[in-house]
């Protein structure tokens, strides 16, 4: 048990302090305080002993050391069972400090703050909080360390039905907060100021260095994971403070594992392209996506490209949603979600009418994070694939037109958002058959050629990876595909490029390949 006699307590978050500093002055205990907390504790008629008269030592530099004194940190660090110890507080005229209330500078809120100078951020390095806080928790068989507001109502119950003393638990508890809170407030002084000073951007490698640290909180609880029977929750950077990673639930029930996964998806595709674009997600993949001039004309032509397989799907933009695109939205089939990066007001208005459709404002970030996925207890770590199309090789005799070129490269673009191995069809920049997920090429596109339908005629093909053999092309021409793209590089390249030209069609190579497990 510790039994509390002195407290000092100095805070930034004044949140219900002066009520559990009132409840302990009436048990007895000594207040000894700092600054702006001092002058609150008597405007509140608490009697308080400032720091200062205490250590006979006046804050100094505008308060940047008020309570960095041996008279403090002996009085935290002090061993009560230590004869020694004890003696040479006795010597010094120090008084054992049995309970340490504090909270930190506001870094956090100030660094979020638009425009802030690095001279401000420095100012709001608290350097005495969490020095007296460690020294508090470290000797936490003697000493009380509260730095949650939250805490107080439950640590001045105890101390009531105690007779002033907490419980080795309650101490020990409240010291394992007051590390996490320290170790918190320094990472997230240590990434902005790196951030700050242009040295937290990934390495050439796309990678971090040699140790990848994440700190992450849960913001989310969710219903289930992947399936029911699968606990699950969303967790986000710690200090990280905006809803959902930045994403915005306007209207809908709460967000699901998968739809989490599926939105994010979307929303990338959508944002690879400059021009109004739509796109369907089902299940991870591209089941339909097309560009063009006017939204309501993508989404008409990305619904089409499946809409069987987008039932029950996501739908992303890459604009704000207007009202002609949200009516044609709700005359669609069921629809999970819709993401975009904003939607107007009649349009919003419009869509909300239907209860169980999920309305989500998101932009994936400017520079793509590295992404991270679990391998049992260990982490796979890689760049994203922000690969863009180099210089194509044409290698067959038969060249495409700058109307199939046109739509090649878009194909491409799909090709990398569909699950390996990816076969993406495409007539002019609208998607109209994909085959996703397969493990031999030749199904997959045997796959995209089946949900293409009489489409395939005339179609230009992407495949995210090289063909292995010259069956892939060879089933792709007898369905009337006029052109190809892949990355080349397979031992039988000659092969594919033969069974091309038989077939008079055309074929480029990218030599860069777009896998996703």
């Amino acid at each position: 048990m510790v039994r509390v006699s002195r407290a000092l307590v100095s805070v930034t978050d004044k949140t219900g302090l002066p009520e559990f500093v009132r409840g302990l002055h009436e048990m007895g205990v000594e207040i000894l305080s700092t600054g702006g907390t001092a002058r609150l504790l008597e405007e509140e008629g608490i009697p308080v002993l400032s720091v200062g008269e205490y250590t006979g030592a006046e804050e100094i530099m505008g308060g940047r050391v008020k309570t960095l004194h041996p008279k403090v940190f002996g009085s935290l660090l002090a061993l009560r069972d230590n004869p020694d110890h004890m003696q040479q507080l006795q010597d010094r005229g120090m008084r054992p400090i049995d309970l340490l209330v504090v909270n930190f500078y506001p870094f956090e809120k100030v660094a979020q703050q638009r425009g802030v100078r690095i001279a401000e951020l420095l100012e709001n390095i608290d350097i005495g909080g969490p020095a007296m806080l460690r020294s508090a928790a470290k000797n936490m068989r003697h000493v009380a360390a509260v730095c949650d507001p939250a805490r107080y109502e439950n640590v001045l119950q105890e101390l009531q039905e105690n007779g002033g003393s907490l419980s080795e638990k309650t101490v020990q508890d409240l010291a394992i907060q007051a590390f996490e809170a320290t170790s918190n407030y320094d990472r997230f002084v240590w990434s902005t100021l790196k951030e700050r000073a242009g040295t937290l951007t990934v390495p050439s490698n796309g990678l971090p260095g040699s140790a990848l640290e994440i700190r992450a909180e849960k913001v989310l609880p969710l219903r289930y994971g992947e399936n029911p029977h699968q606990a699950a929750a969303l967790y986000a950077p710690a200090g990280e403070t905006r809803s959902v990673l930045g994403a915005q639930l306007l209207h809908g029930k709460p967000l699901s594992y998968n739809n989490l996964l599926d939105l994010e998806a979307a929303s990338n595709i959508a944002n690879e392209f400059t021009r109004p674009a739509a796109c369907v997600i089902k299940h991870g993949s591209p089941c339909g996506a097309a560009v063009g001039s006017r939204l309501s004309e993508v989404l008409a032509q990305a619904w089409a490209g499946d809409p069987l397989s987008a039932f029950g799907g996501i739908v992303g933009f890459n604009r704000e949603v207007d009202l002609p695109t949200a009516e044609i939205l709700l005359e669609l089939g069921f629809i999970e979600c819709i993401v975009a990066p904003g939607f107007r007001l009649k349009a919003s208005k419009a869509l909300q009418s239907k209860k169980n459709l999920r309305l989500v404002v998101y932009t994936p970030p400017k520079q793509a994070p590295p992404r991270i996925r679990s391998l049992g207890l260990g982490l796979l770590v890689q760049e994203a694939d922000t690969g863009k199309l180099g210089r194509l090789r044409v290698v067959t005799r038969k060249k495409p037109t700058e109307a199939q070129l046109k739509s090649l490269k878009f194909a491409w673009t799909l090709a990398k958002h569909a699950l390996s191995n990816a076969i993406v069809l495409v007539q002019k920049e609208a998607v109209v058959g994909v085959g996703a997920g397969q493990t031999s090429r030749v199904d997959a596109v045997r796959q995209a050629i089946k949900k293409a339908g009489d489409r395939a005629q005339g179609a230009v093909l992407a495949s995210d990876g090289f063909f292995p053999m010259a069956d892939g092309v060879t089933v792709a021409a007898r369905a009337g595909i006029k052109a190809i793209i892949q990355p080349g590089g397979s031992v039988r390249d000659e092969q594919t490029t033969a069974a091309a030209d038989k077939a008079k069609m055309a074929m480029v190579f990218t030599g860069m390949r777009h896998f996703r497990h």
